[in-house]
Formats: C-alpha cells, structure tokens, sequence
C-alpha cells in the first residue's frame, strides 16, 4: 500500500518537529529554535524558500534546510579552489534529514530535487554540501552521489570543534570524529 507524502516549504510553524527530529538524527545540540530561524533565514532570497518538509499524515517525515547563494558564510570546510563553478553562485545544502521509518523510498532526493529547484530561480548553478560519510550505511553520500553529486574532498573531523562546544554526536558523542564528504552538484542550466 502507498503511503500519500505531503511536501511543502518549510515554516517557522515546522521549527519544534525539524528540531525534534534532527536531535533524533543528529544527536542532541544540533540544532534549537535559535539556530532553526537563522538557518530558515538563510534560506529565504528574492521571495523564494529553498528549505522543504514533508509529511505523513501529521508526522513529520523529514526535511531539508538549503541556504541561498550569497547568503551563507563559506568556511575553511569549503574547499572553494576545486569547484568548478565561482563561490558566489553555490547554495549550501546545510541539512537532509529523514525519520528512520521513510528512508529508502526516496524522500531524501525528493527533498533535494525541490531545493534545487528553488535554488535555481534565487539565481545559484550549483549546490555544495558536507555529507556525514557515518550515516546509516552511508546513505547520505550514496543519495547525494545519485542526484549528481561528485566528491570535491573529504574532510576528517569536521564536526569535532563543534562536538567540543556541546554538540553531541548520535555515534562519538562529545569527541566527534566523524568525516565529511564535502560534495557538489552543479545544476542543470
């Protein structure tokens, strides 16, 4: 039997189920309602929402936070050298995170096609992202890789400052080692 998925953007009304959710995920420290309006910010350009949700029923199934180009701060994770597109037309996919019980039938790409879509009409060519290589089976470089994206490099302990300063990782707790696939998918024009 078919389960009926509602997808839409992203509302603050979603802020308390993204965050509920992504603690699951994620690990406690992630993410809270401080974080969750920056990020929604981040998101918002030219009247365009490139953050999504999607539900079953009332349950929140899952969600995807991307951030316009332009609107966020490119760091010493972004390996700005090897892109093949200029830094200022890149979105940055923060975060594709989807409950335990919907993985495998596609809502991650779903999430990501969407994104890109809005992505595309505020004016980026392409979309970078740190996928965490420790999610379960590594289905976040393995979903990301089959939407298009190609590895720019890999990044060893990318989450260990943050673990240091209260995040805690769902796998190494609060001495994160987790790796980062640092990836790139350059959009159809």
């Amino acid at each position: 039997m078919a389960i009926t998925l509602n997808y839409q953007a992203l509302t603050p009304a979603d802020f308390d189920k993204v965050i509920q959710l992504a603690t699951e995920v994620h690990g406690a420290g992630y993410l809270d309602q401080t974080s969750m309006q920056i990020w929604y910010d981040k998101g918002l350009k030219n009247g365009i929402n490139a953050g999504f949700v999607v539900y079953h029923d009332k349950k929140l199934a899952g969600f995807r936070i991307t951030y316009a180009s332009e609107q966020w701060q490119i760091d010493k994770w972004c390996s700005t050298e090897l892109w093949p597109v200029p830094a200022a037309q890149v979105c940055y996919f923060k975060c594709n995170t989807v409950d335990q019980h919907y993985r495998g039938h596609g809502v991650g790409g779903e999430l990501l096609k969407r994104s890109i879509t809005a992505a595309m009409q505020q004016g980026a060519i392409a979309g970078v992202s740190h996928l965490w290589k420790q999610s379960p089976g590594n289905s976040a470089v393995k979903y990301f890789t089959k939407s298009g994206g190609i590895l720019i490099k890999d990044h060893p302990d990318r989450w260990h400052e943050l673990s240091l300063a209260g995040y805690e990782c769902t796998i190494c707790h609060h001495n994160c080692h987790c790796e980062a696939a640092e990836m790139m998918v350059v959009f159809d024009q």
